[in-house]
């Protein structure tokens, strides 16, 4: 089995930071989503993978190469606009060729796994399997309606009255059976082919469709917020570890990674919080579910519930949470104290009350 793994929209969602890189590259526990994803489908024992890019394509294989550091080939395929994941699926057609695939979402997070559900796949082989997970609200989704033994009778996109309250998570299981169904479809009313429409095209031709619920922890880290919840998900499961320096006036409790390079300096870290390979926190308070990552500088700092990205500066600023500091940006604080709420993109220089 190949797997194609989407990575090729815009990011409107996560602007500034997706201004200056993909939202596939935003560190969730100081790694991009797409790495996540990827050691997601190495565990399936998938080590063909094709990666649909589209802005900035040298971002992406800048990062991960060839794929043979994570254990995997990788190629590129690119996209020139977003238009649609059955669109993904036919530029793809040439690396598919007739194998059996898995559909990833490159900004998915399912840190439980799909293990069982490629096992039914790879056991029954249908046209299709579906991954679905219970919402409270589905109508923000694509929508399946499954009978007792597990088959698709419907999909409907984000339906005003939903028929069920299973909504499709963004991992696939095809054969090659999807294929004349991308062809057989045309793009919707907002332009894009829509792998719903494919798949439905295959339930109206009576193949066998099927859907298995996924009930671990799912989120599509597509907005500020969610990279936010995603990121203390991901570090409520960091066990400790210390590669760094921790000096003798430091604490570090409950668990916290320390890398390698870096230094603790007259410092209290309250876990999980993970500091990246070369950082310096020094004279600060680091709260739980805070990420720093790689070559950071951190003097003077009260900050939790956080995401500092590689080679910030960060200075003074006291009071900090729910923030995202970006790559290499500059934060210095002036006057008088204050609580802090920061979102700063990458390279900004800002100057906030301390």
């Amino acid at each position: 089995m190949k797997a194609l793994v989407l990575s090729g929209g815009m990011g409107l969602r996560l602007r500034p930071f997706s201004h200056s890189m993909p939202k596939q590259l935003m560190p969730l526990a100081n790694k991009p989503v797409l790495l996540h994803v990827i050691e997601q489908l190495r565990s399936l024992g998938v080590t063909e993978i094709g990666i649909v890019v589209g802005d900035r394509p040298e971002k992406i294989s800048e990062r991960f190469g060839d794929g043979s550091e994570f254990g995997v080939r990788l190629t590129y395929i690119e996209q020139d606009a977003p238009r649609g994941l059955a669109h993904a699926v036919a530029i793809a057609r040439d690396f598919l060729g007739d194998d059996d695939f898995v559909m990833y979402l490159g900004d998915n997070l399912l840190p439980e796994g799909v293990d069982d559900i490629a096992a039914e796949f790879r056991r029954r082989r249908p046209a299709a399997q579906l991954v679905v997970h219970r919402v409270a609200d589905p109508r923000a989704f694509g929508v399946a309606e499954v009978n007792d033994s597990g088959r698709v009778l419907r999909l409907v996109e984000k339906p005003e009255q939903p028929v069920s309250d299973l909504a499709v998570v963004g991992v696939y299981f095809f054969t090659a059976a999807i294929h004349e169904a991308v062809a057989a479809v045309e793009s919707s009313a907002r332009g894009e082919l829509e792998i719903t429409d494919a798949i439905q095209w295959l339930v109206a031709r009576g193949e066998e469709v099927r859907a298995r619920t996924y009930s671990g922890y799912w989120k599509d880290a597509g907005q500020i917020d969610d990279v936010l919840a995603c990121n203390r998900e991901l570090l409520d499961r960091l066990k400790p570890s210390v590669s760094g320096e921790v000096d003798a006036h430091s604490e570090l409790i409950g668990a916290v990674v320390v890398e390698e390079g870096a230094r603790i300096v007259r410092s209290r870290i309250t876990g999980p919080a993970v500091v990246g390979a070369g950082a310096v926190v020094e004279g600060s308070s680091i709260g739980p579910h805070t990420s720093i990552g790689e070559g950071c500088r951190l003097l003077g700092v009260q900050l939790s519930d956080s995401i500092v990205l590689e080679r910030a500066s960060v200075r003074g600023v006291q009071s900090v949470r729910s923030s995202i500091i970006g790559r290499e940006a500059s934060v210095d604080a002036v006057g008088a104290e204050g609580s802090q709420r920061l979102i700063v993109g990458d390279h900004a220089r800002v100057e906030v009350a301390a």
